[in-house]
């Protein structure tokens, strides 16, 4: 008898498993990332003029940046601080006017003694298109200066921003008792992380579209109605994708270039041509045969009558 054993194969850790695990775990933890950097790009506020105690304090607020239009929509609240304030900085003592810079469209008026609510002020921008979108990026200068009962006052400023769709990089400066924000607005990283996306799964599906169309080309399918309805499923779908992205861009943007017109370009060319060549390829049909009719038989025969006289 042969001593020699059957050696067990060795047990394997499955390796796809493994490297999936490991991509889920790690797209995550990059998506954790850049939400926790948006946030706090969201909670950072940017101070600008004086810090006296007697002052007027204003916090703006960027609550929507209308790219198509260029503007951009400031929430103010106005303080007064100290002795230029009644009742904890509701009202002013005094007539209180905010003097704003040229980007808005107009200064701002307190009466004294009357309760200050916020205010929308709409700002212009300057700079960049929308046609760049999603890369597209904008400007804007603005300024605030207080005049209390005809007298210039110290004034101090908190920037911040609500527009989750647009990152702010903003440069605070003092000039003269005025407080200066020179802003900067660009598209935040998740909507640049989905155009991209959008835009590379534009082209993924246009791809697919013409490895199918060629298939069915090269082999000669015919009209494969299952392929051909998805084709067209896929030429309408992408357009309903495309409205999905951020901020509505409209049709001409770079994203259209780069992607959306090429990808519908494609598929629609792709969808003819398995159309026509699919018709080609069908076999023709086939003529129904009509029912042969009965033939009489060649040989004659004697009536049976005759045969029976001739006997007789």
């Amino acid at each position: 008898m042969s001593s020699s054993r059957r050696l067990s194969p060795t047990r394997r850790i499955p390796l796809l498993p493994g490297l999936v695990a490991i991509a889920i775990v790690a797209a995550v933890t990059v998506g954790a990332w850049l939400q926790f950097g948006e946030r706090q790009a969201l909670d950072t506020v940017y101070t600008a003029g004086r810090s006296e105690p007697d002052r007027v304090d204003v916090d703006a607020t960027i609550q929507r940046v209308d790219a198509a239009g260029r503007e951009m929509v400031l929430r103010v609240l106005v303080t007064p601080r100290g002795a230029l304030a009644e009742a904890g900085g509701i009202s002013p003592v005094e007539d209180l006017v905010l003097q704003t810079s040229t980007a808005t469209r107009g200064d701002l008026t307190f009466k004294a003694h009357q309760r200050i609510a916020t205010m929308d002020v709409p700002v212009a921008l300057t700079g960049g298109s929308i046609t760049d979108y999603p890369f597209d990026a904008y400007e804007a200068a603005v300024e605030f200066g207080a005049v209390l009962g005809g007298e210039k006052v110290p004034v101090r400023v908190a920037l911040s921003n609500n527009d989750v769709l647009f990152a702010a990089t903003v440069e605070p400066s003092t000039a003269q008792g005025v407080a200066v924000v020179d802003i900067g607005l660009a598209r935040s990283n998740s909507v640049l992380v989905f155009a991209v996306f959008m835009m590379l799964a534009m082209w993924a599906l246009a791809v697919s579209v013409l490895i199918g169309g060629w298939y069915l080309v090269t082999r000669r399918k015919g009209l494969t109605w299952p392929a051909l309805g998805w084709m067209a499923a896929t030429l309408f779908a992408l357009a309903a994708f495309r409205n999905t992205a951020p901020g509505a861009p409209p049709i001409g943007c770079l994203l259209d270039y780069i992607a959306f017109l090429w990808a519908e370009t494609v598929i629609a060319f792709c969808l003819i041509t398995v159309v026509i060549c699919g018709i080609r390829a069908e076999p023709p049909a086939e003529e129904p045969t009509e029912p042969a009719e009965p033939t009489e038989p060649t040989g004659s025969a004697e009536p049976t009558g005759s045969a029976g006289s001739a006997g007789r």
